[in-house]
């Protein structure tokens, strides 16, 4: 699948997502390419339609992005939760719809307003789609910078094999709340509810991209065009 394509599928997936967010909605705003998608769809009805919303966006960059479509904003001081939250990510695992996130380096925000959400929806293109989590990406683990080499060397005893993320300037990567992120090579990880008690407990570790049970539904663009799949129970 060429770039394009791709692109075309996750356009796609978003435009079926921002059908999605009904007038006096507040709706977290995802980051990511997939992301950037439905915050461009979300403008166009914002501007055309006089949709009422507001949003709380999950990155600065994000919040760039809304604040250029003229997309009203929020925050938590006065909203605490929020009806709908679209946002994109790395792995998609079948059946449970349990996520890898956080390669664009937000997953500490997106999480935070995941859990806010009285309604997660993934918007993905299908190569997302995996078996197991871990099959085609790292799982992205926030830690404090103090001590982020002691860190490591705990996330390595959990079998995580870390390594620091770097930016285009070859600098550590940093978050938005100034920390940086170890990506951890488990594999395809068999039992993620596992992995991510043993992450909840790594001391200088703030926040994981596994995001479990949180997902009520995932728009999927792909060569046979949109789907929606649901938690198997």
């Amino acid at each position: 699948m060429d770039q394009s394509e791709q692109n075309e599928y996750k356009r796609a997936a978003a435009e079926a997502a921002a059908n999605l967010v009904a007038d006096g909605m507040a709706v977290g705003l995802g980051t990511g390419s997939t992301a950037a998608y439905f915050i461009s769809a979300l403008g166009r009805k914002v501007a055309a339609d006089g949709l009422r919303i507001t949003g709380i966006p999950t990155s600065e960059q994000t919040a760039t992005h809304a604040r250029n479509l003229r997309i009203p904003l929020t925050s938590f001081a006065e909203r605490t939760q929020l009806d709908l939250t679209v946002d994109g990510a790395d792995e998609v695992e079948l059946g449970t719809l349990s996520l890898i996130k956080g390669h664009g380096g937000a997953l500490l925000r997106e999480k935070i307003v995941a859990a806010a959400s009285q309604r997660l929806v993934i918007i993905a293109d299908e190569t997302k789609l995996v078996e197991r989590l871990g099959s085609l990406v790292a799982v992205p683990v926030e830690v404090v910078r103090f001590g982020w080499q002691a860190t490591g060397l705990r996330l390595a005893k959990i079998g995580g094999n870390p390594s620091l993320r770097f930016g285009v300037d070859k600098e550590p990567f940093i978050t938005d709340g100034g920390n940086y992120i170890m990506d951890c090579a488990f594999g395809p990880i068999a039992n993620p509810k596992e992995v991510a008690h043993h992450l909840d407990h790594v001391i200088g570790a703030i926040e994981h991209g596994l995001f479990l049970g949180l997902a009520k539904e995932v728009i999927v663009g792909g060569r046979d065009g949109v789907r929606i799949l649901r938690p198997e129970t």
